[in-house]
C-alpha cells in the first residue's frame, strides 16, 4: 500500500480503501481499478491523497520515486542559469538530499499544498496603490520601537571612548540575550576550542563587533510578533534566515579581504523587510505569494510585479531607521540587486547564500523558487563546485546546533 496525491494518479492504479461520496454512499470500491473517467473525477473532489495498493517490486518503486523528486526539485530552479556548474551542483545536492528526506517518510507536497491559505479575513493598515516603502517604514517605527537593549548597544558603539569591556557589560544587563548568544557561540558552528562562561570572555575571543553585530540580530528575532499565521509561520521564516546567516558566515570566511563579523547577522535580517510587509499589508503579501506559486517565480520577482517595489527596499530602509552599521544595511539593500550596483564580494555573499538557504529548504517543505543569481556575480566568489559541495555538508553538520538556539 502507498500514499499517492490525486495529482499523480494513474490508469490502471487499484485503490487500496473505499471511496465515498458526498452523502456518505461508496463511490469507489475498494479493489477498483481507476481510469481516466475515475481519475478526472477524484482530481475534481476534495481528496488530496488516496491509498493505493502497490504492486511495483522494489527498483522499479524507488526509480519511480527518484523521478518524482527530480521532478519536484527542478520546479523550483527553473529561474537558475542552467548551464552554471556551481547552480548545476546546488540541485544535485538539492535532489539527494530530497530523495533521502522522501525515503525518510517525508512525502513531497502536491499541487494543492503549494498554494497560498485564504485571507479574505485580512485587512491592510496601508493602500497599496498608494504605498511605497517610505511610507511602511515609517507606519511602522511610528507604531512601535525598538528593544531597549538595541539601543543602549548602540549608544556603546557609537562612543569613541567604549571599550569592549562596556559592550560585554551592557549585553550581560539582558538576561535572556546574553543566554542566547552563549549557547550559540559555545556551538560547534562557532568550534571554539573552550567553553565560553561569559560574554566578557566572547568580547575578548570575537571581538566587540562580532559580539554586538550578534546581540543586534537576536534582538531582531524577539521584536517581530503578530504576523497572521495565514500568511507565514515564524518557525519557518527564521529557520530559513538562519540557514542564510550559517551560509552567509561560511562563505565569508572563504573570501579574502572580508571582515566576517557582519555576516551572521546579515544573514540572519536579509528578509527582514518581509516581515514589515506581511505585518502592515498581509492581504497584498498574499496577492504577492500566490503570483509567485502560480507562476513558479522567486518571490522577489513577485513583489516587484505586484507592489512595484520588493522587500529589500523596505528592509533596508528600516535598519536605516534603527541605525543599523551601513555597510550591514547595504548588503540586505543589495542582496537582489547586484547587477545593478558595484561590484560587491558582500552583497554576493548574502546572494548566493539566500540561494542555499531555499535550496536547503526544499527537502524539509521549502516552497520558494531560487531567484538565482548572475555569471558575473558569481565569479566575483570564485567558489569551483568542491566549494560548494563542502558548503552544503558544512551547513548539515552545524545548522541544528544554530536552530536549537533561536528557535
Amino acid at each position: 500500500m502507498r500514499k499517492v496525491c490525486v495529482e499523480h494518479l494513474k490508469p490502471g492504479m487499484v485503490l487500496g480503501t473505499n471511496i465515498y461520496g458526498y452523502d456518505g454512499s461508496i463511490l469507489y470500491e475498494k479493489g477498483y481499478e481507476l481510469d481516466e473517467g475515475s481519475i478526472t473525477t477524484l482530481m475534481e473532489g476534495d481528496l488530496s491523497y488516496l491509498q493505493i495498493r502497490d504492486s511495483r517490486d522494489k527498483e522499479t518503486a524507488r526509480e519511480d520515486l527518484f523521478r518524482r523528486c527530480d521532478e519536484y526539485v527542478h520546479e523550483f530552479f527553473q529561474y537558475v542559469n542552467p548551464e552554471n556548474e556551481l547552480f548545476n551542483e546546488m540541485f544535485r545536492q538539492t535532489l539527494k538530499r530530497a530523495f533521502k528526506a522522501v525515503q525518510y517518510k517525508w512525502e513531497l507536497p502536491c499541487a494543492a499544498e503549494l498554494r497560498a491559505k485564504n485571507v479574505e479575513h485580512l485587512t491592510d493598515a496601508l493602500f497599496i496603490e498608494e504605498t511605497r516603502p517610505e511610507e511602511i517604514v515609517k507606519y511602522e517605527t511610528e507604531l512601535v520601537s525598538f528593544p531597549d537593549i538595541y539601543v543602549q548597544i548602540q549608544e556603546v558603539l557609537n562612543d569613541v571612548n567604549s571599550s569592549a569591556e562596556d559592550i560585554a557589560k551592557v549585553v550581560s544587563r539582558d538576561i535572556g540575550l546574553s543566554a542566547k548568544l552563549l549557547k550559540l557561540i559555545n556551538s560547534p558552528f562557532y568550534s571554539l576550542s573552550q567553553k565560553v562562561d561569559s560574554i566578557s570572555r566572547a568580547v575578548s575571543l570575537l571581538g566587540s563587533n562580532e559580539v554586538s553585530s550578534l546581540a543586534l540580530g537576536v534582538s531582531t528575532i524577539d521584536f517581530f510578533e503578530n504576523i497572521p499565521p495565514e500568511l507565514m509561520d515564524m518557525k519557518t521564516f527564521w529557520k530559513h534566515s538562519l540557514r542564510c546567516a550559517v551560509y552567509s558566515r561560511m562563505l565569508a570566511s572563504r573570501m579574502q579581504g572580508v571582515e566576517e563579523d557582519k555576516f551572521f547577522t546579515a544573514g540572519l535580517l536579509h528578509d527582514v523587510g518581509r516581515l514589515i510587509l506581511f505585518k502592515n499589508m498581509p492581504y497584498a503579501s498574499v496577492q504577492v505569494l500566490l503570483f509567485a506559486r502560480g507562476n513558479m517565480l522567486p518571490l522577489v520577482e513577485a513583489e516587484s510585479a505586484v507592489l512595484g517595489y520588493d522587500h529589500t527596499d523596505v528592509g533596508a530602509l528600516l535598519l536605516e531607521e534603527w541605525s543599523f552599521p551601513g555597510p550591514l544595511v547595504e548588503m540586505i539593500r543589495k542582496h537582489h540587486k547586484f547587477e545593478d550596483a558595484e561590484p560587491s564580494v558582500e552583497a554576493a555573499i548574502i546572494q548566493l547564500a539566500d540561494n542555499l538557504a531555499i535550496a536547503s529548504d526544499i527537502p524539509s517543505g521549502g516552497r520558494f523558487v531560487l531567484p538565482g543569481m548572475g555569471q558575473d556575480t558569481l565569479k566575483v566568489l570564485r567558489l569551483s563546485v568542491e566549494d560548494l559541495q563542502e558548503l552544503f555538508d558544512m551547513h548539515d553538520q552545524y545548522i541544528q546546533g544554530v536552530l536549537d538556539v533561536y528557535l
